[in-house]
């Protein structure tokens, strides 16, 4: 029964703490900028992670059958998949968009403009939902010898492993994948934090070193929380059914899907000053509101 309740309360957690920061950053005109845009997004893309997992994962916990249908099955992977992918390529965003405020501070207005925004989140969305789709439409093909997953969702590689035939292109396609949407971008992320902090030991202004690390910290904070996340469920998918202890499963299966989306909101709202006045002040009413 415990798991029950907490699982519903992580859900209505995590949505009420994303959908806060998203209506903060739309409601508010100062905030109409491309760091708080990307956050936003990053908000957004938590919310639809966990329409692919919770109702779901709810609805069998309240249930005595586990079963899901093909077509369900393939499109909560879809989503799941998709929402790692956008999760990896958002981080990556928001490093270009720091790397270009800190180390490139007088062409950023020119370089970040309203246009290139719009173009690099249609970026941001478009080639993981194509990339992921055809990994899916390729799997969708397999015929199948088994029906049994081991995780509490459904996933590409784990319908893969059920296939009765040879999965070579399969398995090729995710490589492709998984080093365009999850290495290169981490590549990056990383290239773009070396080069910030380059700088700032280049500067003479401590409050210059101050401002930047301060803007930056939360975008680490949330890439070494994201890539210890990936870890966990790539060093799972290594593993064969059964190798490993129940809980343990659950806790790597789900650690991605749960503690970033957690996790941001509070990291965010408690490093920018906007969005925490906003937080205070809605965390204020609330208690007044039960006094």
């Amino acid at each position: 029964m415990s798991v029950k309740i907490d699982s519903n309360d992580n859900h209505k957690r995590l949505v009420f703490l994303n959908t806060f920061i998203i209506a903060t950053i739309i409601l508010d005109t100062s905030l109409h900028k491309p760091m708080y845009i990307l956050i936003s997004c990053l908000s957004a893309n938590a919310l639809y992670g966990s329409f692919g997992l919770f109702p779901r994962l709810l609805l069998d916990l309240h249930s005595d059958i586990h079963t899901i249908s093909h077509s369900a099955c393939f499109i909560q992977s879809f989503i799941i998949f998709t929402y790692a992918s956008y999760e990896c390529t958002l981080l990556t965003a928001m490093a270009y968009d720091r790397y270009i405020a800190i180390c490139q501070p007088l062409q950023y207005h020119s370089i970040m403009t309203s246009k290139s925004i719009a173009v690099l989140i249609a970026g941001v969305w478009i080639y993981p939902m194509f990339s992921i789709g055809v990994g899916i439409l390729l799997t969708f093909r397999l015929p199948l010898c088994g029906n049994k997953i081991v995780k509490l969702y459904c996933s590409n590689w784990s319908i893969v492993r059920l296939s009765c035939v040879s999965t070579t292109v399969n398995n090729l396609y995710g490589i492709f994948v998984a080093v365009t949407t999850i290495f290169i971008p981490f590549a990056f992320i990383l290239f773009t934090y070396v080069q910030i902090l380059i700088i700032c030991q280049r500067s003479s202004s401590a409050l210059y070193k101050q401002k930047a690390l301060h803007t930056c910290l939360p975008h680490i904070v949330s890439f070494a929380n994201y890539s210890i996340a990936m870890f966990c469920e790539i060093t799972f998918s290594r593993y064969k059914p059964g190798e490993l202890p129940e809980i343990v499963v659950i806790i790597l299966s789900l650690e991605f899907l749960i503690i970033p989306p957690l996790l941001n909101p509070l990291v965010y709202g408690l490093n920018f000053p906007e969005i925490r006045r906003k937080m205070s002040g809605v965390a204020c009413e609330r208690t007044q509101a039960k006094t």
